[in-house]
Order: C-alpha cells, then sequence, then structure tokens
C-alpha cells in the first residue's frame, strides 16, 4: 500500500461532506505527481489525488510556476507541521479544510433590460472544491509574500485554520464574505 510521502495512509480518510466525496479522491499515492495524463477529459481533474491538486493550485501565476519539484516539498513540509500541530492524518485535515472552506452559495449577475441584478444560487460541488483548494492556496501566499514567514508554515496555518473553521484564516474570510453577499441577494 502506498502512503503519501511514505508516512499518511489514505485509507484512514474519512469525507464527512457528502456533496463532495465524488470530487474528492483519495487514490493512494506515493507522490502526488501524474503528469497531466487526464488533462484531456471533461471533470478529469476529479480523478487526480487532492494532494496533487493542491500541489497545483500552488503553482498558479506567478508563484512557483512550473516548480512542482520545489512545490511537492513545500507541501510535504506543511503536512509536517500540520501533523505535529494537530496529531492527526494531514490528508484528513485537509479535506475537512476543503469541506469548511467551499462556498456553499454564491451570486450571479442576471440582466433585465438595462439593469443588472444579482442574483444567489448553490455552488455546485466540483467549483467548491475548486474555489477551496485555490483560496488556500491563495491565502497561503499573501501570508507568505514580503513577510519573515516561510511558505510552508503559511500553507500548514492556512489549512489548519480552514480545518478549524476559524474566520481569521484567508480562506475562511473569503468563503464567509461570499456566503453572505448571496444570502444579501436572495
Amino acid at each position: 500500500m502506498h502512503k503519501l510521502y511514505g508516512k499518511w495512509d489514505f485509507s484512514e480518510v474519512e469525507i464527512k461532506d457528502l456533496s463532495i466525496r465524488n470530487y474528492v479522491n483519495l487514490a493512494p499515492i506515493f507522490l502526488p505527481h501524474s503528469g497531466g495524463k487526464n488533462s484531456k477529459k471533461q471533470f478529469a481533474k476529479s480523478t487526480l489525488n487532492i494532494v496533487e491538486r493542491l500541489v497545483n493550485k500552488m503553482m498558479r501565476e506567478e508563484h512557483n510556476t512550473g516548480q512542482k519539484i520545489t512545490v511537492n516539498k513545500t507541501v510535504k513540509d506543511a503536512f509536517e507541521i500540520i501533523n505535529k500541530k494537530t496529531g492527526q492524518n494531514p490528508v484528513q485535515v485537509l479535506v475537512n479544510a476543503i469541506a469548511n472552506a467551499g462556498p456553499r452559495e454564491e451570486t450571479v449577475r442576471l440582466q433585465y433590460g438595462g439593469i443588472a441584478v444579482p442574483k444567489s444560487v448553490d455552488t455546485a460541488p466540483q467549483r467548491r472544491v475548486d474555489f477551496a483548494l485555490r483560496l488556500i492556496a491563495q491565502g497561503a501566499q499573501q501570508a507568505a509574500f514580503g513577510k519573515k514567514k516561510s511558505l510552508v508554515d503559511a500553507l500548514a496555518e492556512e489549512i489548519i485554520a480552514a480545518a478549524n473553521y476559524d474566520v481569521k484564516g484567508f480562506a475562511m474570510g473569503k468563503k464567509d464574505n461570499i456566503e453572505r453577499v448571496a444570502k444579501a441577494a436572495r
């Protein structure tokens, strides 16, 4: 049985949020790197392991673009910190963070004549997972950029904050803001 980075077992991870269960892949892997083998199929990202999807989100925009080995080491070190701080399997903490940080409701703009009106809609489960991963990655990068805090520490703190539903974290703050705007647009 493959364990993530040779340490953490995927079989003990439980997805409590039923809506995202089909979109969080916990296939056992040793190193999260598939080489984009499923990139041409629709919804193929659901077949990628959730840790590899986090690694890919950490490589967005100008931050570590194309440096998958570096980002893999960053995620591995962040998982070590999460394990030390929480005493839990870091993959379980990541899954809990994704379930908490994904907004359940957001707004779209409807146009009636010349007037644009915001309308509240439910968020698709695949989009919730993508949104949560993006918010966690953005929060970690913003917390580490130009500061003394390293990206490893920032990523670990962001994942732990999202898993504990701590609104002081970037991902949870953004999620609450999105849901508050959606509630006002009902």
